[in-house]
């Protein structure tokens, strides 16, 4: 995003950076700022130019971008929220698992002393650490990730509303 800014502030022609980006795979704001200029294009093509809701047109298809770039940022974020919300409960049952194992000791051997009991309690302990390693790093990662979409989101929505308004100024210098 911050190249493509670079390059649109920098004073190159509309159409020039259309024709360099038009012909690959985009992003960000370069999906944003392409998907406009071809519904530019496709406006202006022809005998009579269809400019008469140009604007909304351009409009629906910034937002449509926008949708569709925040959901492409977003797609695996629910896989760390997944984790990050099961893998405690996984660590539980293998605490569970290891306590009763713990007591099924106890009543095999009828005898309550340490040796007895620690291996079982060793694997609960193990499990909930387990589950603790598994699930911390992905709510940090799944919020550090969600907060870094949303400002993209953001910029995003910035940048297609500044671009509309270069846009509305020269469909208004047309008509």
């Amino acid at each position: 995003m911050n190249r493509f800014e670079n390059v649109f502030w920098s004073g190159q022609s509309l159409e020039e950076l259309y024709k360099s980006l038009s012909s690959r795979a985009n992003n960000g704001m370069s999906a944003l700022f392409v998907a406009a200029m071809r519904e530019w294009k496709r406006s202006h093509e022809g005998d009579k130019p269809a400019i008469a809701s140009l604007q909304q047109r351009i409009d629906r298809v910034m937002d449509l971008t926008i949708s569709r770039e925040v959901e492409r940022l977003e797609k695996r974020l629910l896989f760390l929220a997944t984790i990050g919300s099961a893998a405690p409960f996984v660590g539980l049952f293998g605490t569970v698992w290891g306590i009763m194992n713990a007591f099924t000791s106890i009543a095999a051997s009828k005898n309550t002393n340490l040796a007895v009991v620690a291996p079982g309690i060793a694997e609960a302990l193990f499990a909930t650490g387990l589950g603790l390693i598994a699930a911390i790093p992905a709510v940090i990662a799944y919020n550090k990730l969600q907060s870094d979409s949303g400002k993209l989101a953001a910029r995003m929505e910035g940048f297609a509303d500044e671009f509309s308004a270069i846009l509305s100024r020269r469909i208004d210098e047309r008509a």
